[in-house]
């Protein structure tokens, strides 16, 4: 069996004050189904900040308790705290070798934050990540684009195409709303 670790699918959306971010719950090891309801989204600081991850879920864990603390120490402030995350993430021996992505948003943001460093806010308002995120994003931005659908659906409709393509996606989703 191949101990290769897949099987995320976050995709976040962020107009005009409104986002939702959503995740699939399946985790993957391999060619074998560990868990079909893991839940890969999370609020933080008192329910202001949204993030989602992609990766090893020890290592995202991990990042996202230290990302919390930035955020307490920067008063929530989202890019802030997403630079002090990412300049600790890329800079500490232990932290460095640490395999994740991390989407955060708050109604005013949405970052995509990664191990090397990066720290990406969208043109279009839409992050995705994980082993599905390129067809969520496609899906997302059809959506977007072609409808005047609300955040919340946009995300929940790109998660389910995400999880008819991608096999290691599943359609157990969450998503929780921001405003």
């Amino acid at each position: 069996m191949n101990n290769e670790a897949h099987g995320t699918t976050i995709l976040a959306m962020l107009r005009d004050g409104n986002g939702a971010m959503g995740g699939d719950g399946q985790l993957t090891v391999g060619d074998t189904i560990l868990k079909a309801g893991s839940k890969k989204i999370r609020r933080l600081y008192d329910d202001q900040v949204i993030v989602g991850f992609a990766g090893a879920a020890a290592d995202a864990l991990t990042l996202m308790e230290l990302f919390e603390q930035k955020l307490q120490g920067m008063q929530g402030d989202l890019h802030r705290a997403a630079i002090e995350l990412a300049k600790k993430w890329r800079t500490d021996k232990y932290l460095r070798r640490l395999e994740a992505q991390m989407a955060a948003m708050n109604s005013k943001n949405l970052l995509l934050i990664s191990g090397t460093g990066d720290i990406v806010e969208p043109d279009d308002g839409i992050v995705a990540l994980g082993s599905g995120g390129s067809y969520a994003l496609a899906a997302a931005r059809a959506l977007a684009n072609h409808s005047s659908l609300s955040p919340e659906d946009v995300v929940t409709e790109s998660l389910k195409i995400a999880a008819e393509i991608c096999i290691y996606t599943n359609d157990n989703i969450t998503v929780e709303k921001i405003s």
